[in-house]
């Protein structure tokens, strides 16, 4: 892997966030429960890992024990530029239904159209591009 991959620890809704954001995102979802790992310390469905792999790559599992679920104070997921525009736009209200805008997706005064959601799982998105 040449980059950062973002991995988000889910209040036990790894499997229903994964593959929410694989239909907002497309892509190929693996995931592997606790059971198929040899896991005891959460329910056997629960999520051990998942894998979204496609134009957005993402990778989670449920919290278990002391670990601590998402918590996005602070840090934004960046969508910027990644797809053509309507395709942006497309994502940001997907991510949006369930969830909290918190910046509509608007032209700002240097150009640009940007905007930011909480999805109804917690993730803060950044979504723009450049027309």
């Amino acid at each position: 892997m040449a980059h950062p991959l973002v991995y988000i620890h889910f209040p036990g809704t790894a499997r229903q966030a994964l593959e929410f954001y694989q239909s907002v995102f497309g892509g190929e979802l693996s995931l592997n429960t606790f059971a198929e790992f040899g896991r005891s310390d959460g329910p056997a469905d629960a999520i051990a890992h998942g894998m979204l792999i496609g134009t957005v790559e993402l990778a989670g599992a449920d919290a278990a024990g002391d670990e601590r679920p998402l918590s996005t104070d602070g840090l934004m997921l960046s969508l910027l530029g990644t797809a053509p525009a309507e395709t942006l736009r497309t994502w940001f209200e997907q991510l949006s239904e369930g969830g909290r805008v918190v910046e509509p997706l608007e032209v700002r005064p240097w150009g640009a159209t940007d905007g930011q959601v909480v999805d109804r799982f917690g993730a803060h998105w950044l979504v723009g591009f450049e027309d």
